[in-house]
């Protein structure tokens, strides 16, 4: 390309590059990122939309109860799982799986439990927080497939665009400590630039590994080759999973445990739960996996809470005999290959599920300023092109058309997402296809959104789907205590952290959003000139009302 008849630099090119690639999928950049900031709290979102859930309370007794609860409902089960409460699940979560059921999910038979009564609880029917997690890499209203393919390109984009801005900005590092308020254009780069660089290495790890996680779609050929088209071979052995390795004691021969179907007492479950703690007394016993209960071959593996490596999720695990009580050896496991190490590591930093409370809040912070670099590029491409119609004295179709997908993409995800947590408390418990109408009602306000940003001018639709999203976000808490969910004080005191997650994070949002619509309701960078939009009213030829920043210097006005 050529400049006034000079060849374009490196740096003219990679801006170029920089600016349409953000521009073109930015809208859908930003909805990728504001759901997958949210997901980093998909506990705390699932327990929140179950209100039914936040009565139960854990008590040093809890294992015994779920394990009591889980002998009277499946009894004759081949094994069962017992999640047990922590700082991220408020209730137990029991699944179980009886002889002969289907593989996979569908013979797997779950249900939620009473942490201090052992009573089973019925909590509403919801998607919860799996919805906007899924959204976040699947989209919603396609195919699955095409939706991961929409998102995958899109995340090439962003990868481009971050590489592309670090080669364009060559003081980016220089203009991270600058910022000029009150400068128009100039403000809106500084803040693109500061949200850039101060989370730089969060933004390409995300990005990176998101593409890694998506690599068998996107690149198949070199999986294909390798393993002969056996899809399946490939993701277990990426998983690290062996022959047989399906939980302690859940391979062995089936015959086996039909030659041993005579009653037997499973061993109490406290002094193994005591012994557990000794060993992990900074997390303690995070699950209790439990193989041919009621047979003479039973065993019960207890499994740490949580992990302290990134590589994997899961920690450290203790093997006893289910009727004796003595501990026995683990079996052995493979040792990762490289490979795995690095795809293991690259997964659990972009998931973030070893993350402590604190270090998850640090990752929803670098989510939150990913999300607004993201915002402030677009926001950035329309103050950009300002002087441009200022020449002409009117907005072009093109610059109007990015101006209502802007306030549409931004503000009404915002709007939607809290509708979307207010249709879960105030539908019908009882509604048919309950899960179904809480993501329509998603949907519905987002697209009532998109109408409103091209019915209202620029700068009041900002305005009011921010002060929306920052009142909607705010109250959740009140409405979570008016629809029978614990109140905040009270899960704090609890130490019922998710619900009280949830609760907080609302706030800060709410709090964000309220403090971006107070900032422009002060700044003077998208205001309309009163005399401006009178005069281009009413005269189709000059499109809709001009807005000039202030900051700015001005040309004289057109009349009509």
């Amino acid at each position: 390309m050529r400049v006034d008849g000079k060849p374009e630099g490196v740096r003219q090119s990679m801006s170029w590059l920089h600016t349409w690639s953000g521009l073109l999928l930015g809208w859908l950049l930003y909805a990728v990122f504001f759901t997958g900031t949210l997901s980093y709290f998909l506990n705390e979102v699932n327990d929140w939309m179950r209100p039914e859930l936040h009565q139960s309370v854990p008590n040093p007794r809890t294992a015994e109860l779920a394990v009591a609860a889980m002998q009277k409902l499946a009894p004759d089960a081949s094994n069962w799982t017992i999640n047990l409460p922590g700082e991220r699940q408020t209730a137990v979560e029991a699944s179980w799986r009886n002889p002969g059921a289907a593989s996979g999910r569908a013979g797997t038979q779950r249900v939620q439990i009473d942490a201090g009564t052992g009573e089973v609880i019925k909590p509403r029917e919801t998607r919860g927080g799996s919805f906007l997690y899924r959204f976040h890499f699947e989209l919603y209203a396609m195919p699955r497939i095409w939706g991961r393919w929409i998102v995958g390109i899109a995340t090439l984009f962003m990868f481009v665009a971050i590489i592309s801005g670090v080669i364009t900005h060559k003081k980016i590092f220089t203009d991270f400590f600058t910022f000029r308020p009150r400068k128009g254009q100039r403000s809106w780069l500084d803040a693109h630039n500061a949200t850039a660089v101060l989370a730089l290495p969060f933004h390409i790890i995300i990005t990176f590994s998101g593409l890694l996680l998506l690599m068998f779609m996107l690149m198949p050929w070199g999986v294909n080759a390798v393993y002969e088209g056996d899809t399946q071979k490939y993701f277990s052995e990426s998983r690290g999973a062996r022959g047989g390795d399906r939980g302690a004691g859940e391979g062995n021969d089936r015959g086996n445990r039909q030659q041993a179907r005579q009653a037997a007492e499973l061993t109490p479950i406290g002094p193994l739960m005591k012994i557990a703690q000794a060993q992990w007394p900074g997390r303690g016993v995070g699950s209790i996996a439990v193989n041919q209960p009621g047979s003479p071959r039973a065993t019960i593996e207890l499994r740490e809470q949580g992990g302290r490596s990134v590589a994997r999720s899961s920690g450290e695990r203790m093997l006893f005999d289910g009727i004796t009580g003595e501990s026995k050896a683990m079996p052995e496991a493979h040792a990762p290959s490289t490979a795995q190490a690095v795809s293991g590591t690259m997964t659990g930093l972009h998931l973030g599920r070893f993350a402590d409370p604190a270090m998850r809040w640090l990752l929803f912070l670098s989510g939150v300023i990913g999300t607004v670099m993201a915002g402030s590029g677009m926001v950035l491409w329309v103050v950009k092109r300002l002087p441009e119609r200022r020449k002409l004295g009117r907005i072009p179709r093109g610059h109007r058309l990015v101006e209502i997908l802007n306030v549409g993409a931004i503000g009404g995800l915002s709007v939607a997402t809290a509708a979307y947590f207010w249709s879960n408390r105030l539908l019908p418990v009882e509604m048919a296809q309950r899960p179904d109408m809480e993501i329509r009602s998603f949907f519905i306000v987002w697209g009532l959104c998109l109408l409103h940003a091209a019915l209202r001018s620029h700068r009041r639709a900002w305005l009011e789907q921010l002060w929306l999203a920052a009142i909607a976000f705010a109250a959740l808490p009140v409405l979570n205590m008016a629809t029978g969910g614990v109140a905040l004080p009270a899960a704090i005191f609890r130490g019922q952290w998710s619900v009280a997650g949830f609760d907080l994070l609302v706030l800060a949002l709410g709090i964000l959003h309220g403090f971006a619509a107070w900032k422009l309701g002060k700044s003077a960078a998208m205001l309309t000139p009163p005399r401006a939009a009178k005069n281009n009213a009413g005269n189709p030829a000059n499109g809709a009302a001009v807005h000039f920043p202030r900051a700015m210097p001005q040309a004289p006005e057109k009349q009509a």
